[in-house]
């Protein structure tokens, strides 16, 4: 399979894990939400993990395929606060877990245009 046709694949299988582990680990996320957001950080962990399984769902299925990763692109934009708040609460945390919070902030951009791009396939009928 052409690596243009395994990419929206592989976007909704990445989706699709994060948004179980939202539910099989949701203490691992609601550390990570942002103080300044409302309510209970388990609801908002809860909730961003079935979002993540709904764009899942629509980046793998050719139909829905461009605006689920239209949708993806925003969320991974959306969701970049909470890896600040993971990058600032663990950072007297030891070297190896910090180094891990840090490598998530500038990850967002290829993540942002991966989901980008499998839009303007999606467009362009490379499915």
């Amino acid at each position: 399979m052409p690596r243009s046709e395994r990419s929206p694949l592989l976007l909704a299988g990445l989706l699709a894990a994060a948004g179980v582990a939202h539910f099989t680990a949701p203490r691992t996320f609601d550390a990570i939400v942002p103080k300044a957001l409302p309510g209970r950080p388990r609801a908002w962990t809860y909730a961003s993990g079935a979002v993540e399984l709904a764009l899942a769902a629509g980046v793998a299925l050719p139909r829905t395929r461009v605006p689920a990763a239209r949708a993806t692109a925003a969320f991974f934009v959306g969701v970049f606060p909470a890896n600040v708040q993971m990058a600032v609460d663990w950072r007297h945390r030891p070297a190896p877990l910090k180094a891990a919070a840090l490598a998530r902030l500038p990850l967002q951009l290829p993540l942002v245009l991966w989901a980008r791009g499998v839009a303007a396939a999606g467009r362009a009928g490379r499915h």
